[in-house]
């Protein structure tokens, strides 16, 4: 009896056991490549972006004393990091893209309008094609977007 007690305690501890695991290896790696990230827009004091956040293969991150802004994708089709200086920006606003016949949103971009040149960046944020659980997704990446764009936009103000 106490054998098949100790069998069972270990398989059971080794079926909790590997998938913990496996995600605190996926979280150390995601972490890592963030800083690096960081790193590369700011050598010197990558911990200067002091707010950062993920959803679905996206990590946005500010500087909010310095007003510089991050967004990473990590999605596996266009792994891409964009930076922009929010001290150059007069103006930001989220592009939801609609389905022709539908109100679905398939596309989210962030808009910049550069202060002296008037210039329009856009940064893709959602892509419909890119999702793999669409339309629950699509709502959480639009408040996401909603909420970050705020944040910038505070930014952008002093």
């Amino acid at each position: 009896m106490e054998t098949t007690t100790t069998i069972m305690g270990i398989v059971i501890l080794i079926i909790v056991a590997i998938p913990v695991y496996f995600s605190a290896r996926s979280s150390a790696a995601s972490k890592s490549r963030i800083l690096n990230i960081k790193k590369r827009f700011n050598p010197n004091h990558p911990e200067d972006f002091d707010l950062t956040e993920s959803i679905n293969n996206k990590t946005l991150t500010i500087d909010q004393k310095n007003n510089k802004f991050i967004l990473m994708n990590f999605n596996p089709n266009q792994q891409e990091s964009t930076y922009v200086d929010l001290n150059t920006i007069a103006s930001s606003k989220l592009i939801p893209t609609t389905d022709a016949g539908s109100d679905t949103i398939i596309k989210i971009d962030f808009e910049f309008q550069e202060k002296e040149t008037s210039k329009k960046i856009l940064i893709p944020f959602y892509d419909f094609d890119d999702d793999r659980i669409k339309q629950i997704s699509v709502y959480q990446n639009h408040q996401f977007a909603k909420k970050w764009l705020k944040i910038i936009q505070d930014s952008i103000s002093r």
